[in-house]
């Protein structure tokens, strides 16, 4: 049988550059080898159409570093950590900077189930302020999602800080609590769906109690769907009890899984803390892309480790990754 490639085919051949690297996905883009292949000639043009195939296995990760005593150190190079992939030292470093200035795409979720009752006034107050202090117009955009047994978007996302403010002062309390459901929606509807040419924070700050009692989700889908938007999950408990709940591990897992935090303030005060703790990391992130070593595009969960080779230093990062299927 014969073969023939189109005058077009040819021509887009000659003007297409394909560059070594090119990242599909800011955060996690994979690859293999390019491949040309010609379909075999017919009486449509459209038929006869040259295929380039490309994968990329570069992998973006966030992460910070702090000393003893949980300050942030932003003066850290390459050569400060160790970086391993599903347990294996990564291929090649292809790049790492020190990134105090990228753009956030947040989400706010807030728990307004009967059981935040007591403190739910101060948290609107305390989360209006945070919104005010770290959304920067034409820069940064973030939406607020109140949930209970359902949840309900207030404000989709935006960069006016005044809409955003309205959002949160809109919200009632009442009801049960569907954390998993929340935080699985938010992650798959708006954040997985969020793409951009460049590295951007994906977070969602969380206020609750942890106490779920309504999902259809588990807390494993939570955290396979954060994973796959590659989300930071921050938590806020709403628990004033002074004792250690359930609903505070849940938090916990959450947020370690993601490379987050969770806070546990004692005093109402402390929740506007909590939120500058946050807004502070937000700012104060590391960023490494890498191949990883022996790459297949299988579709299964792959680890990640960093670690600082000064034993005085802890480093935050999300677990690890999901590789795409080809």
């Amino acid at each position: 049988m014969k073969y023939t490639i189109s005058i077009f085919g040819l021509l887009i051949l000659s003007l297409v550059a394909i560059p070594n690297g090119l990242a599909q996905n800011p955060s996690a883009s994979y690859v293999a080898n390019s491949t040309l292949s010609a379909s075999p000639a017919t009486d449509d043009p459209q038929d006869s159409v040259l295929t380039i195939r490309k994968r990329v296995d570069e992998v973006n990760v966030l992460f910070i570093a702090t000393d003893k005593h949980g300050k942030f150190v932003r003066n850290l190079g390459q050569n400060d950590f160790n970086f391993f992939d599903d347990h294996k030292p990564v291929e090649s470093i292809v790049a790492f900077r020190r990134e105090t200035d990228l753009p956030l795409k947040l989400g706010l979720l807030v728990d307004v189930s009967g059981s935040v009752r007591t403190r739910f006034d101060f948290e609107q107050d305390a989360a209006t302020g945070f919104l005010q202090h770290t959304i920067r117009a034409g820069f940064d955009q973030a939406f607020v999602m109140g949930f209970n047994v359902h949840q309900q978007l207030a404000q989709d996302f935006t960069d006016n800080v005044a809409q955003l403010s309205r959002s949160v002062g809109s919200l009632r309390d009442g009801g049960g609590t569907a954390l998993y459901d929340a935080i699985y929606n938010a992650c798959h509807d708006k954040l997985l769906k969020e793409q951009s040419d460049r590295p951007v924070r994906k977070a969602l700050v969380v206020l609750s109690d942890g106490d779920d009692n309504q999902s259809e989700h588990s807390q494993a889908q939570a955290i396979e769907m954060a994973q796959r938007a590659e989300v930071i999950i921050f938590a806020i408990s709403t628990d004033d009890s002074g004792l250690i709940l359930r609903g505070d591990k849940t938090l916990e897992r959450l947020a370690d899984a993601t490379g987050g935090r969770a806070f546990f303030p004692f005093k109402m005060k402390d929740i506007k803390n909590s939120f500058a703790a946050i807004e502070d990391e937000l700012r104060s992130q590391y960023v490494v892309s890498y191949h990883p070593a022996n790459f297949d595009a299988d579709g299964r969960y792959r680890s990640i480790e960093i670690s600082a080779l000064k034993k005085d230093l802890q480093v935050r990062a999300r677990k690890g990754y999901y590789a795409p299927r080809q």
